[in-house]
């Protein structure tokens, strides 16, 4: 005898006037799915040179967000003023310090073409502190007087340099410098419109998180939040710091241009070995105008100790005290992700490493009572 079947589901059967072959709901929810992930898949497809700008834009609005809150606290009249207001004055804050660099460099490529040109024409003499130098001024000064003082020789290694290879190179740096500002102007609207509408993206994600991940998820997100800020905060403190007092040395120094080096290095300090770069040029350009061995020593050897303090324990503590994250964990995060992301993943790189360790302390947490538990009352 036949058990009774029970009956179909509200669910399974199907709607009245459709087609017996029509999809079920599973099928239909797996259809909208792939559509979708093909959808997004398309659009980070066509829009892949600016996905950088747009991970920029969310650093940051990540990274101003409590401050932001607070400013918008005091001014709820102005829903659109305040992030404009927010927005703009970021905008300065990072941009302005590149402009003056750019300007200073204006200012001096016109010398420095001509300078150039001179060396192809008369050769360049030979400096005074190379002759000074112990065990190797005379190998150098000889040396020099055949490579650089005699000007076929200093014409072979400056090439052929003329108007029309500067104006190619102008017009190079135009392109390049145009394409910046275009991503800058995406960068700091998408900026925009995160302050803005940044409380209602949140909830939307952590929404999004709960329904895919559970409870565990949302606190993944805090996570990686948290690890965003301290990054920046880390990174752009310790640069700052790093280029106010290796700056500061420049200036008792006597490093020409004391004040446009101490930005490169505050710039390229959140680079790896990026300020080691630029207080080398400025020791040598101290050197090259007149400066003594000495002097041009010091300048190294204090920026060295200011990067190896700064990078090697300052940054690490900041960002991974933020969120808890092992100072090794830290480094190979802010390593790792410079190497396989570019400069994003400076910030990028301690986020991932701070993700995977608060998925791994969530798999790991065990209850007291189950550590002191005996092994025979285990279930």
């Amino acid at each position: 005898m036949d058990a009774p079947k029970a009956p179909a589901s509200a669910s399974s059967r199907p709607l009245p006037g459709a087609s017996p072959d029509a999809p079920d709901a599973r099928t239909r929810r797996r259809t909208r799915f792939i559509g979708a992930g093909l959808l997004a898949a398309l659009a980070l497809w066509m829009s892949q040179s600016y996905l950088a700008s747009l991970g920029w834009a969310v650093i940051i609005a990540l990274s101003v967000w409590p401050l932001y809150r607070r400013i918008e606290h005091h001014r709820r009249d102005a829903p659109i003023l305040t992030p404009l207001l927010v927005t703009g004055l970021l905008a300065v804050v990072l941009l302005v310090p590149i402009a003056l660099v750019l300007v200073e460099f204006g200012r001096e490529a016109q010398s420095i073409v001509a300078w150039m040109e001179n060396a192809q024409q008369h050769g360049i003499p030979v400096p005074g502190w190379a002759q000074r130098l112990p065990f190797l001024g005379h190998v150098l000064d000889v040396w020099w007087r055949t490579h650089l003082s005699v000007p076929q020789a200093a014409g072979e290694l400056f090439g052929s340099l003329d108007t029309g290879t500067v104006t190619a190179w102008s017009k190079t740096l135009g392109s390049a410098l145009a394409t910046r500002l275009l991503h800058a102007f995406i960068t700091f609207m998408a900026l925009f419109m995160l302050l803005r509408h940044g409380e209602r993206i949140g909830i939307h994600v952590l929404e999004v998180t709960d329904r895919w991940l559970g409870r565990p998820g949302e606190k993944l997100a805090e996570k990686m939040a948290a690890a965003v800020r301290g990054t920046v905060n880390g990174t752009i403190l310790v640069a700052i710091g790093e280029g106010l007092l290796i700056g500061a040395g420049f200036v008792i120094a006597g490093v020409p241009h004391a004040v446009l080096f101490a930005i490169l290095t505050t710039a390229f300090a959140m680079l790896p070995l990026g300020a080691w770069f630029a207080f080398g040029a400025a020791a040598l350009v101290h050197v090259l105008s007149g400066g003594t061995i000495l002097s041009a020593a010091a300048v190294l050897g204090w920026g060295a100790a200011v990067m190896l303090v700064g990078d090697n324990v300052v940054q690490p503590a900041l960002i991974g005290g933020s969120v808890r994250l092992p100072f090794l964990w830290t480094l190979v995060g802010i390593l790792g992700g410079l190497e396989t992301f570019g400069l994003i993943g400076l910030f990028l790189g301690p986020v991932i490493m701070a993700a995977l360790l608060t998925v791994w302390r969530s798999q790991v947490a065990v209850a007291p009572e189950a550590i002191d538990r005996p092994p025979s009352a285990a279930p």
